[in-house]
């Protein structure tokens, strides 16, 4: 199981804060494909990708990143500084 945590606008297009999630998925981008199929909204979010940042546990990764051993997934849009 995988904990799966939304963002910013992410969450407001798929309109949950988290869920938890058995995946099959070996890397963030197959992960993204698996919601993408799920249904709209999914596609809806995940519709741009340069529009996106990805952390596992906490640390930001790539959408190429392995999933092996990672227990939280977190999406939300590029920070801006201030």
């Amino acid at each position: 199981m995988i904990d799966v945590l939304y963002f910013a606008w992410v969450r407001e297009r798929i309109g949950l804060p988290r869920e938890r999630l058995e995946t099959g998925a070996a890397t963030v981008a197959d992960l993204v494909d698996e919601l993408r199929a799920r249904e709209e909204r999914y596609a809806a979010a995940f519709s741009d990708l340069t529009s996106l940042r990805v952390a596992l546990d906490q640390e930001l990764a790539s959408f190429d990143a392995p999933l092996a051993g990672v227990r939280e997934v977190a999406f939300f849009p590029p920070m801006t500084g201030g």
